[in-house]
């Protein structure tokens, strides 16, 4: 049985078309393509049988093949990077144990998130898919009402039951609270790392079901299962120092650059 990891892949992003070919430059000044440094991330990750790039397009597949990564193409009606990693795990047949979706636009994702990921499916056996929730520090907290404030989406949020099941996850800032905090203090709110394990049976159903109305109020294809009644493992994860974030807009860019540049990344 095998672990495997797909990257989805897509040019047209309503809010930034071509987003996986956005160059991003690192500590030595060297630029790397989005998608190669989310590629770049993937091969850090202990327990990972291999790793695919889905795509419906063929600049991406050009590039992901030019430094060297697996390449499944997929059709291009596909709905969001669930559906696209459930028409690639077509074409790999059985014998998967576990489907990592790394999102190709978190390239800050450290190799433990993943790791502890899939220690969390594992664990639990009632649940059909898993998730990384990272608790804000204020500094993160406030990033993320910033950008709500201005009208853009920083990143998604989720609340989570007792036993660290999904409630519910949110383009919105929750759970809402007033309180300020220092810029490296804990915080209520935790940020949801855009990166899912799924059981094969799980990922399979998924192409068939039908979107619910919170799935196409947020935006957020992992409230499907939770519109579908399936159980989300959410896996609280440490940051261990690294910053965190996704590239959802061009405003991101120079971001993720400073923190590429001060973990070091080439």
């Amino acid at each position: 049985m095998s672990v495997v990891c797909i990257i989805p892949a897509r040019y047209a992003s309503s809010r930034y078309p071509g987003k996986p070919l956005a160059e991003l430059r690192g500590a030595t000044g060297v630029a790397r393509s989005l998608i190669e440094r989310s590629w770049l991330a993937a091969q850090e990750v202990a327990g990972l049988d291999a790793v695919y790039v889905a795509t419906d397009d063929d600049r991406i597949r050009e590039a992901a093949e030019s430094f060297g990564a697996k390449v499944l193409m997929t059709s291009d009606t596909c709905r969001n990077g669930t559906e696209r990693c459930a028409e690639a795990l077509g074409q790999l047949g059985d014998g998967v144990e576990m489907v990592i979706n790394l999102q190709g636009d978190a390239p800050l994702t450290p190799a433990w998130f993943l790791e502890d990921l899939i220690a969390g499916l594992r664990a639990d056996s009632q649940a059909a898919l898993a998730t990384p929730i990272l608790r804000c520090d204020g500094e993160t907290l406030a990033a993320l009402k910033a950008d709500r404030a201005e009208g853009r989406v920083g990143g998604t949020t989720a609340v989570i039951d007792s036993e660290d099941r999904a409630l519910y996850f949110s383009k919105e800032v929750i759970p809402y609270t007033s309180e300020p905090y220092a810029t490296d203090a804990p915080t209520p709110v935790f940020h949801h790392v855009g990166v899912y394990a799924y059981r094969p049976w799980a990922l399979h159903a998924y192409p068939d079901w039908t979107p619910g109305p919170l799935e196409g109020l947020e935006g957020l294809e992992q409230l499907r299962f939770l519109e579908a009644g399936h159980k989300v493992r959410c896996v609280e994860v440490a940051a261990r120092g690294r910053k965190f974030w996704e590239l959802n807009n061009p405003e991101d860019v120079p971001r993720i650059e400073a923190m590429l540049a001060e973990m070091g990344a080439p």
